[in-house]
Formats: structure tokens, C-alpha cells, sequence
């Protein structure tokens, strides 16, 4: 007698590589950013380090934000699609925060459909980086022009 499994598999298991990894950048993002949110607004101990508190949080996104252009340097396709899944749970998020933030629109001077369109430009620049970089490199592997003929070749078409 045999035995069928019944299980099902994980979210993990069945998901893209490419929408994995932007659900994990978009986490990440969401995360510094309320980070950043609460150091700022609810912390006044640190308001003495307001710039090294911004240079922090401004490096942390940064890197954040490039995850997916790390991790698919060479797929720029896979790339604009992970960024754009992690920034768009970002935006979501953002307009989110705007509402328990008050006046977070104004301070920041962004609207959560300007981040998303930002951060829509940033992702097809990087893809499209990625793609002629690819395309450069491809080209250097091939002969420019086609080799000539020998003279002997040409001289016995002439007669």
C-alpha cells in the first residue's frame, strides 16, 4: 500500500526567487524606516545627533534598498521586478506611517506616490545599468567586424 503525501508545500518553497526577495527588501525597508521614525519623533535624546542620526538611517535604507540590485545584478528583468515588490510594500507602508506621523507628508515633502515613482526611476536605471553593462561586455567577446580574406581568396574571384 502506498502513501500519498498530503501536505502541502511552504510559501516559501512555492514563491519566485524574485518575489521572495523583494518581500525580505520590503520588510527591511519598512523596518528602518519606522526605526528612523521613532528615533526621530519619539526619542529627544537623540535629537542632539540629528545628523549622525540621518546619516545612519540614510545609509542603512541605502543599503537596504539595494539588495535587489545586488542580488540580481545580472538578471535586470528579476531585478526591477524584486525592487519593485519591496518598494511598493515600502510606499504601503509609508502612507501608513504618514497617518500616525502627523505632518510626515509636509516635513519629508514626498507624497507615498512620489516615493513609489522614485523609487520606480532608481530600480529601471539600475536594471537598465545592468543590461548595457551586459551588452558591453558581450560585445567585447565578439569580433567588431568580420575578418578580411586572404589575398590568395581575393585573387581567384578577380579572373
Amino acid at each position: 500500500m502506498t502513501e500519498f503525501s498530503t501536505s502541502r508545500p511552504s510559501a516559501a518553497e512555492v514563491s519566485h526567487p524574485t518575489v521572495r526577495c523583494g518581500l525580505y527588501t520590503g520588510a527591511l525597508l519598512v523596518i528602518a524606516m519606522l526605526g528612523a521614525l521613532v528615533a526621530a519623533n519619539r526619542i529627544p535624546a537623540l535629537e542632539r545627533y540629528a545628523l549622525e542620526r540621518n546619516a545612519i538611517s540614510y545609509s542603512l535604507f541605502t543599503l537596504l534598498m539595494l539588495l535587489p540590485v545586488a542580488r540580481f545584478w545580472k538578471q535586470p528583468l528579476k531585478m526591477f521586478g524584486a525592487g519593485m515588490v519591496g518598494w511598493t510594500i515600502f510606499a504601503a507602508a509609508y502612507d501608513i506611517a504618514g497617518m500616525v506621523f502627523q505632518n510626515l507628508f509636509d516635513a519629508i515633502r514626498h507624497t507615498p506616490l512620489v516615493a513609489l515613482c522614485e523609487g520606480a526611476v532608481v530600480y529601471g536605471v539600475c536594471a537598465v545599468a545592468s543590461w548595457v553593462v551586459a551588452m558591453c561586455i558581450l560585445a567585447r567577446h565578439q569580433q567588431i567586424a568580420p575578418s578580411r580574406k586572404a589575398a590568395s581568396e581575393a585573387a581567384r574571384h578577380t579572373r
